[in-house]
């Protein structure tokens, strides 16, 4: 199959997750409401617990090689504090839609790193959608409960408008593939803006709401959705 091909499918498949999420958030009917919560911190959890692997194991290893470590670390900080600005006209505005800015401004950047990924033959590119995917699944899951929420926004113009969102992975990945591939220190400079970014957005919109009072097992989420990470790291690296 066409490299090409497979960054197209790649980078859908990833963006379509976030349908998914939607539509197990439409479905999602638990009558116990004690369940229910333990359920829909598990969710945000795990979703946690992916994005930090997908920074911790693929994009913060793979932004480093081209940098100075001040360098490095700074595009790091622009990151976060970009994603902290976002967070702050987002709350000014007072818009129903901050969870899916969030979702976006980390699955844009995610798809071009991944596009030149699969440009230069890193190693870890199928790591990578995996991970985007898996923190996706969540992220849109949050993002249509608080949609959802709002009375302009009706179950199924959300989940259409998530898999038309969709459509700009293979956007990004094409972009990343075809363009970014002859600069790395560009494809760097992304994947650590993005793990700013998506660091940023752990602790400030997930982890605060994980933990329930006399609850344990959402923080489990988390645990699992790291150990999905490296469990994909240590097959591609043959450990």
């Amino acid at each position: 199959m066409d490299l090409l091909v497979v960054v197209i499918i790649s980078t859908l498949l990833a963006g379509l997750a976030m349908a998914l999420g939607a539509v197990i958030a439409y479905v999602e009917n638990i009558k116990n409401q004690w369940i229910e919560e333990e359920f829909r911190h598990s969710v945000m959890a795990f979703g946690g617990g992916a994005l930090l692997s997908a920074v911790a194991l693929v994009l913060v290893p793979e932004g480093i090689v081209n940098f100075s470590p001040v360098a490095a670390c700074v595009w790091f900080i622009i990151g976060g504090l970009s994603f902290m600005g976002l967070d702050i006209y987002l709350k000014k505005i007072n818009t129903p839609a901050s969870q899916l800015a969030a979702m976006l401004s980390d699955f844009i950047p995610e798809s071009i790193a991944l596009g030149a990924a699969f440009a230069i033959g890193n190693s870890n590119a199928y790591l990578l959608a995996a991970l985007i995917a898996l923190q996706n699944l969540p992220e849109g899951f949050s993002a249509y409960r608080e949609l959802n929420s709002s009375a302009d926004y009706k179950p199924k113009k959300i989940i259409l408008m998530f898999c038309l969102m969709a459509m700009l992975g293979p956007v990004a990945g094409v972009s990343g593939y075809l363009w970014l591939s002859e600069y790395p220190k560009a494809i760097s400079a992304i994947m650590l803006f993005a793990s700013g970014g998506i660091l940023y957005s752990i602790f400030q919109d997930l982890a605060p709401q994980v933990k329930l009072e006399k609850h344990w097992a959402p923080p489990i989420g988390a645990v699992l959705g790291f150990v999905l990470g490296m469990f994909g790291l240590m097959v591609t690296s043959g450990n």
